[in-house]
């Protein structure tokens, strides 16, 4: 209530009274009504002017502003190419430098490539002459030739040597027979004893030789042991492989060297023997047991069996075992005569 006391009281717009006009004063009243009447006439003719003097403006101000909007737009379209043209210029710039070093890498690998296609070029000629070299009378084929020719000739010259040193198995069941003949699968089953030329190993060097010893025996094993050195000599010469334990043939009184021999293993009365002989750090052992040591006996016979291990190793096969002379021989033979032995 206090409120409504303190809010001013709104101003009373009082309506004008009516001006009242004298009839004298009436014709000066519209004259001046006309005047008035036609100055508003020529106002709003003047404002119509300015109007159509106004609107070409307004127009040609709205199409500047609008044409200054499509400049700004613009612009900033610009501006943005122009940091895409910039970006891609970078790019471009690092792809020219990739491009750059590709280049000389292919350059290096052309370069690579025709030095590889020159040496390609002289090692095709190289191997067109060598081609025909294997080719010629001289070449590859002939000498497959040459080698079946030689094999074949090694079989005949071994063949003549099977012929005249044959080994063959005999029906004897003696006790001091040395050799027993194997069969192909090396089971160790016996079925006799081999002999080579008639003629058996026995077991004497492994024993002293009494008084009582039978001295053919004695002899025949030194000729059967001649043979077998001879037979081995020979062999070795065809194949053309020196032996490790060369030979001194003297039919049954043959010996073999040792370059590193057991001296040590002998007796003293061996040693002062006229049979030892010695040069040049090799020590010959003899292949017969008259007159000799029996150690001495049996450790040639040991170097002859390590002879013939070498001959058949040599061909590719495995020896039948280090008291088996006469097997090794008779397998050394087969092996060259039946099967191929030079690749």
């Amino acid at each position: 209530m206090g409120s409504e006391k303190n809010k001013p009281a709104e101003p009373v717009i009082e309506s004008e009274a009516p001006k009242v006009i004298e009839w004298e004063e009436l014709e000066q009243e519209l004259a001046r009504l006309w005047s008035l009447s036609s100055a508003l006439n020529k106002s709003k003719d003047r404002k119509a002017d300015l109007h159509r003097m106004l609107e070409p403006l307004i127009e040609v101000r709205e199409e500047s502003l609008r044409r200054s909007n499509e400049l700004e737009e613009m612009r900033q379209k610009l501006e943005s190419r122009r940091m895409l043209l910039g970006k891609l210029l970078m790019r471009s710039k690092d792809a020219a430098e990739v491009a750059r070093n590709r280049e000389e890498e292919l350059n290096a690998g052309i370069r690579s490539l025709l030095v590889s296609g020159k040496a390609l070029s002289g090692a095709h000629k190289k191997l067109k002459e060598a081609n025909g070299l294997l080719a010629g009378e001289r070449g590859h084929i002939h000498l497959k030739k040459l080698q079946k020719t030689l094999q074949d000739r090694i079989k005949h010259m071994v063949t003549q040597v099977s012929v005249l040193y044959p080994v063959k198995a005999i029906g004897s069941t003696q006790k001091e027979k040395l050799e027993p003949s194997f069969v192909a699968n090396k089971s160790g089953n016996s079925s006799g004893s081999l002999a080579i030329l008639g003629l058996q190993l026995n077991s004497l060097p492994l024993r002293k030789v009494s008084f009582f010893s039978d001295k053919k025996e004695i002899q025949r094993s030194a000729t059967a042991l001649g043979y077998v050195a001879h037979a081995v000599s020979l062999i070795s010469s065809y194949l053309d492989v020196p032996l490790r334990y060369p030979l001194r043939m003297g039919g049954s009184r043959s010996y073999i060297s040792d370059h590193a021999s057991l001296v040590a293993s002998a007796s003293p009365d061996s040693l002062s023997n006229s049979t030892l002989f010695t040069s040049s750090n090799r020590t010959e052992f003899p292949l017969f047991l008259e007159g000799q040591d029996t150690t001495r006996s049996a450790y040639a016979i040991f170097l002859l069996n390590k002879d013939l291990e070498q001959l058949l190793n040599f061909i590719g096969i495995q020896s039948l075992g280090p008291r088996h002379v006469l097997a090794n021989l008779k397998e050394l033979f087969k092996i060259i005569q039946f099967k191929e032995f030079i690749d």
